[in-house]
């Protein structure tokens, strides 16, 4: 089974919506302000969610990996600087820090869940956010799955699995804690992931010796 992530483009944006059963293509919890999302219909949102990608990439570069499994998209992860993300405002253990890009959206196919796609897709937000200018952390704003007064987003990236790929509690709260994981644990665990593919490919890529001719007397 060959599996990697790629980074998000508007192209695998529809492909994911299209072809899997992806949430969130018209919710604008995370982009827009609620009084503005609150006037558009679905299909305006939808649209408004591609213009917010679009803008990121053109504006801040690369924002999001989508896993890729045999050539099909198996999930997907979105990140941005906080000033892009109004939504993130709405939260009581705001704000993000100011070192630190935010983790909004974590999301894998239900036939490919536990199986490593969602460490994979983070160990790819590692590679690309790992030397970028000023950002020292990756915060996500998590589900502790526990209803009280006031709804909680689906988008929410649930705080088990994030507890499970490195991210440390920042901020606590019984329902949506602040969650943190420091850049030089991306970087370590970068460094660790490929050194075992350089093993890999020393092992599959090394000589076999010829055997030693035995002498004949």
């Amino acid at each position: 089974m060959a599996r990697t992530t790629v980074p998000l483009t508007l192209d695998l944006l529809d492909a994911l919506f299209d072809d899997t059963d992806a949430p969130c293509r018209s919710c604008l919890f995370w982009e827009r302000e609620p009084v503005h999302r609150q006037r558009l219909d679905a299909e305006e949102r939808a649209a408004e969610k591609e213009a917010w990608v679009s803008e990121l990439l053109r504006e801040w570069g690369s924002c999001g990996r989508v896993a890729v499994v045999d050539g099909q998209p198996a999930g997907y992860l979105v990140y941005a600087p906080a000033s892009y993300v109004p939504g993130a405002a709405a939260f009581p253990t705001a704000p993000v820090s100011a070192d630190a890009v935010l983790l909004t959206t974590a999301w894998v196919r239900a036939d490919h869940r536990r199986g490593g796609i969602g460490r994979l897709l983070v160990q790819g937000m590692a590679r690309d956010l790992v030397g970028r200018d000023g950002i020292r952390a990756v915060e996500a704003f998590a589900s502790t799955g526990r209803r009280l007064p006031g709804r909680v987003p689906d988008c929410v990236v649930p705080a088990d699995f994030l507890a499970r790929v490195g991210f440390k509690t920042q901020r606590a709260h019984p329902v949506t804690p602040r969650m943190r994981m420091e850049m030089r644990s991306l970087v370590t665990w970068r460094g660790e992931v490929e050194a075992a593919w350089e093993r890999l490919v020393g092992v599959v890529r090394r000589p076999k010796h010829a055997p030693t001719p035995v002498s004949r007397r």
